[in-house]
């Protein structure tokens, strides 16, 4: 259902497209006006006009509405908010503008100008430029009634209903929020942490050969290292775990306590991976298998407390799919992320971070078939992933895969940014056999990825 809004103030997602809903006469254009940057704003009418000179030539609608299509494609390919000024009264126009937003991993926001329909009668009487007739109006009215409750259902992730001039009078700004995964203003530095997978004892050594000071019992931080920028400020390091924190390991519980216990307090960032997002959907009582070392997790939550589960659900629940950070020269996700999915938001953007890039097709081991997404990359800011277990890290057109499978008997490996200088423990011990095969430095076998 589309949500009323009589406050002074509404938020909306810096990166979004906004769809203005509402008849002619409603106060759209003014109200575009009023909120928003002029460039942000692309008029149906304004498209009308370049292409015939006359804002009020039907003939030319359907063109103009190309035009506004183009426009906005080209906006959102550069993360600008964009804003469409039409009726949008009728769910086919509107499907429209929701594929653009997703084709571009941008959120779809409605903002429905709902206003009584006499006073949309008297704004046309009124208009020197364009009176439409009376029954048009009408009819808009009740297309818009007669579906402004599917809007959610539609795919508007933000949904605001202004419903009359006092609400639009009332509404004094519209703010617009960055998304969670933009923290370009965290410039660290960090120490960035590959896959874990309940390797509790070699996580804690390796964040102690970091300088961070840990009490393994409690599974507590006590204290991070100290860096000083290259500006001559002094800092704390900050840990960023790339997800995969469960599964297969003697230590799922342990793990979660700790990477909760720094995250929760401020300490640490965290992105899932899909080993997480699979417990996370065990959690809320969804149908899942338990295979893949899920099965281990499960076994060793057994016995926790039910407020402890409770916890890991919202923690888990709570992640965010990457991170974009240090003014955007930083990108940290589970699997990794194309150029043009960084600081994004969609369930696209967000299978591609747990999972990366897939062919649909599986090979001999009834695993799906990977694209190795980072060889084409070209991307500016450096991506920093995990997701496939390599014998050491591997770097590739600015990204880098520090999943060194700790949890096969290779090791747990941290990334020191802005350093780019690499930390390792060796596994005290092999806890699982990946179900590809994959070589490591010790046994002399050739470098192959495993499946996660």
């Amino acid at each position: 259902m589309a949500r009323r809004n009589s406050l002074s103030h509404i938020a909306i997602p810096e990166r979004s497209l906004v769809v203005l809903i509402g008849p002619s006469g409603a106060g759209k254009s003014t109200f575009a006006r009023r909120f928003f940057k002029p460039t942000a704003i692309i008029s149906s009418d304004a498209c009308r006009a370049m292409l015939s000179d006359n804002e009020n030539d039907q003939t030319v609608s359907a063109a103009a509405f190309e035009l506004a299509r183009y426009i906005a494609a080209k906006r959102l390919e550069k993360g600008l908010l964009t804003v469409i000024d039409a009726t949008n009264v009728q769910p086919a126009y509107r499907s429209d503008w929701i594929r653009l937003a997703r084709e571009h991993h941008l959120l779809p926001v409605a903002v429905v100008l709902n206003m009584p329909e006499q006073l949309c009668q008297e704004r046309n009487v009124q208009r020197a430029d364009r009176q439409l007739d009376a029954s048009v109006i009408t009819q808009q009215c009740l297309q818009l009634r007669r579906h402004i409750r599917d809007l959610r259902k539609e795919g508007f992730r933000h949904v605001f209903e202004l419903h009359s001039e006092a609400a639009v009078a009332q509404l004094e700004t519209i703010s617009l929020n960055p998304l969670h995964n933009n923290r370009q203003d965290d410039h660290g530095p960090f120490d960035i942490i590959g896959d874990i997978h309940g390797c509790y004892d070699e996580l804690c050594i390796l964040l102690e050969q970091l300088g961070y000071v840990i009490d393994r019992e409690q599974c507590r931080f006590i204290s991070a290292p100290v860096a000083t920028t290259a500006n001559g400020y002094t800092t704390f390091r900050k840990p960023v775990f790339l997800g995969d924190l469960v599964d297969r390991g003697p230590q799922s519980p342990q793990v979660l306590r700790l990477v909760m216990h720094l995250v929760e307090n401020g300490y640490a960032l965290c992105v899932p991976g899909n080993h997480d997002a699979k417990l996370l959907r065990y959690l809320e009582g969804k149908n899942v298998h338990l295979r893949y070392g899920l099965e281990i997790t499960v076994a060793q939550l057994a016995g926790e407390t039910p407020e402890f589960l409770e916890e890991v659900k919202t923690f888990l629940d709570r992640l965010c799919s990457h991170y974009v950070l240090d003014d955007g020269k930083l990108v940290v996700a589970h699997a990794g992320l194309q150029e043009n999915m960084q600081g994004r938001a969609s369930a696209a953007v967000r299978d591609f971070c747990l999972y990366g890039e897939t062919t649909g097709e599986t090979d001999e081991y009834g695993l799906p078939v990977r694209y190795n997404w980072a060889l084409a990359y070209t991307g500016t800011a450096m991506v920093v992933y995990g997701h496939t277990p390599v014998p050491v890290p591997q770097w590739l057109n600015r990204t880098i895969d520090i999943d060194t499978g700790c949890v096969f008997g290779g090791s747990l490996t941290a990334l020191r940014y802005p350093e780019k200088t690499m930390v390792s423990v060796p596994a005290l011990r092999q806890y699982a056999v990946p179900v590809r095969p994959v070589g490591y430095p010790d046994n002399g076998s050739a470098p192959q990825t495993a499946t996660v």
